[in-house]
């Protein structure tokens, strides 16, 4: 079959730098989480191999299972602050994902990846400071750098990661405490309550360090 290569409508870059700067909170990923009613998270073993925050819109790819190749023909359609998500297939055994394709990805301005499989090189993702979330990480790679093949991917569809559905442009928010996804639908929406809640739980903090007990952070607050 043809690849199916599209590219896609990127949200504001305002509405992008708002959720940068609201995710510069404690544990953006359960703020992001928790205003969604714990829905749009990914499954744990989706995890980084450094700490950060990483935000974005998804720039999707479908890889075929039990055929994966290497991402590089989603590089030509990479924006700065994308977030590249790859669903393969949950395949733990051979890489996807390497320190060349992280250099070659921050040139595009992409300063992470997220991928439902597997990745290797992390020591150069490391140096280099690229986030990558991975299910495993493996030094066996894919056959491209024999088959010289790169085309057996679909670029900019809905994809499943993690056991979540992702469309190109839905925002990104993925820490060490895991990844949260907010359909691109919803963004202002949900910025909204997102900002609140960060706000909220930075006023509790507060309260917490003068000393206020769990009664009086429930009758000013309704949560801890």
């Amino acid at each position: 079959m043809t690849p199916i290569i599209n590219d896609f409508e990127r949200p504001d870059p305002k509405l992008v730098e708002q959720f940068m700067d609201v995710a510069q909170c404690y544990s953006a990923s359960c703020v992001f989480a928790d205003v969604q009613r714990r829905r749009n998270v990914m499954h744990s073993a989706i995890k980084p191999i450094s700490n950060g925050t990483l935000v974005g819109p998804a720039l999707t790819v479908k890889l075929s299972p039990g055929d994966l190749v290497d991402c590089l023909d989603a590089l030509p359609l990479a924006q700065p602050n994308d977030v590249i998500v790859v669903d393969a297939g949950g395949e733990t055994e051979t890489s996807v994902w390497g320190g060349l394709m992280g250099g070659l990805c921050l040139q595009k301005g992409v300063k992470g990846a997220i991928i439902d499989g597997a990745g290797r090189d992390i020591d150069e993702l490391r140096d280099l400071d690229f986030m990558l979330f991975t299910r495993s990480i493996t030094a066996r790679g894919t056959h491209t750098m024999y088959s010289q093949r790169k085309d057996e991917l679909d670029i900019n569809v809905p994809i499943t990661c993690g056991g979540v559905v992702i469309n190109p442009g839905d925002m990104i928010i993925a820490d060490e405490n895991g990844i949260t996804t907010v359909p691109g639908d919803q963004l202002e929406e949900i910025l909204k309550l997102g900002r609140e809640q960060a706000e909220r739980e930075e006023s509790t903090r507060q309260q917490i360090a003068k000393g206020k007990t769990v009664d009086e952070l429930l009758e000013e607050f309704g949560r801890i």
